[in-house]
């Protein structure tokens, strides 16, 4: 019999190889049992440890935690999780928060400027034989632009890196991050860049403080003709209110990854040509993915043996 016993509450991976490598040093036995879609599996009430993706864990699906130590997020947000119901069960939890930090910023990257130059547009039109440019105007010169990014994180900064041999004026935004960023001007209030920014790009993590943070009113601050990019996550923009302010045309595009609703908020953008979806895939490559696992898998094997987690999630 297994020293441990470790559920993955919500197998997404090809296999399991890499965490049952990492977790076979201390004799640990790595479940993925099939559950009912959103319901915590029976299994993982007496695990000792729990590997989760998207499953929610609320207070109740806690509270059913008869010995768990440990519940491991494989990504970055812990959204999905009840911190203050694991904290108050001596359970904790971890994530990773820098395994994908080049896919997202090159994601972000790619689908900002496949908006700002109109690509979708102009490749359908190509590939129907419409040529010109006359259906594809404005396109403004990236170096007399100015872009905002709200959140100078691990995310945040490495896209400001990125962005700053384009000659764009980069402007950032984020109360929880001290410090200067080279080639960033920080402003002290969210309005000031969302009135000064043609592209403002959000890299915040959902909290009570950051969902709806893009509402109407956020959005009737930003440059009529001004865009929004969104890799982060979804809740932070209201649905309804970026719809209107892109057919009302206060907003020239958005570029998003996530939706506040996945998949369904998908439909409220069908017929607008200033719209770039793609489905919540900023994250993945192959090297990301096994990157998480392997990651996950190790902050289990140190809380179980007593060791001090890497990435120990601790704001409730």
């Amino acid at each position: 019999m297994a020293t441990y016993t470790v559920v993955v509450t919500d197998q997404v991976f090809p296999d399991l190889d890499i965490e049952r490598e990492v977790l076979a040093a201390i004799d640990a036995e790595v479940l993925a049992p099939r559950a009912e879609a959103g319901r915590l599996p029976p299994a993982a009430e007496g695990a000792d440890a729990l590997l989760n993706t998207y499953l929610p864990l609320d207070s109740e699906a806690i509270a059913r935690l008869e010995q768990c130590r440990i519940i491991a997020r494989y990504g970055i947000g812990v959204d999905n999780v009840d911190l203050r119901a694991a904290r108050d069960a001596g359970i904790v939890v971890t994530n990773v928060p820098d395994y994908s930090v080049e896919e997202v910023a090159v994601h972000t990257l790619t689908i900002m400027l496949a908006m700002l130059r109109r690509l979708p547009v102009a490749m359908d039109r190509a590939s129907r034989a419409e040529w010109g440019i006359d259906a594809l105007r404005p396109i403004n010169r990236l170096s007399e632009m100015t872009i905002g990014l709200v959140g100078l994180g691990r995310i945040g900064s490495r896209v400001a890196q990125m962005l700053g041999p384009t000659g764009a004026r980069l402007l950032g935004y984020d109360p929880y991050v001290k410090g200067y960023r080279e080639g960033v001007e920080t402003v002290a209030a969210l309005g000031d860049l969302l009135e000064r920014a043609d592209v403002v790009s959000l890299h915040l993590p959902a909290s009570a403080d950051t969902r709806g943070l893009i509402d109407e009113q956020a959005l009737a601050r930003m440059r009529r003709g001004s865009y929004l990019v969104n890799t982060s996550r979804g809740a932070l923009v209201n649905t309804a209110a970026l719809v209107a302010a892109l057919r009302s045309g206060n907003l020239g595009g958005a570029a998003l990854d996530v939706l506040e609703r996945e998949a369904a908020d998908a439909a409220h953008f069908a017929g607008l040509q200033n719209v770039i979806l793609t489905p919540h895939m900023a994250y993945y490559s192959e090297s990301s993915l096994r990157e998480s696992q392997r990651k996950a898998a190790t902050q289990v094997l140190k809380v179980l043996t007593g060791q001090q987690p890497d990435y120990p999630v601790t704001e409730v």
